[in-house]
């Protein structure tokens, strides 16, 4: 009997920063992820684009065999004011 080569999937998080477009919708950062950016008309549309750009950006770095970074657990996201 042969075994089937299964192979096991791994999950990744990402920290994304959602924006609000002027023109509606929002504006998806994945700051971990260098240029890894995406958009969406609502926030669940912009949820999914976000989910999408990540892995079409995680394959693509396997495919290269680039390593695929992997953010801290400890990412604080902030506001800081600034007068001038």
């Amino acid at each position: 009997m042969k075994r089937k080569n299964i192979k096991q999937k791994k999950v990744y998080n990402f920290t994304a920063v959602f924006e609000p477009a002027k023109e509606g919708g929002y504006i998806v950062y994945i700051p971990a992820l260098p240029g890894c950016a995406t958009q969406g008309e609502t926030f669940e549309e912009a949820e999914i684009m976000a989910k999408d750009a990540i892995e079409v950006y995680l394959k693509t770095l396997r495919a290269l065999k680039e390593e695929i970074p992997v953010e801290s657990g400890k990412t604080i996201v902030s506001k800081i004011p600034a007068v001038i």
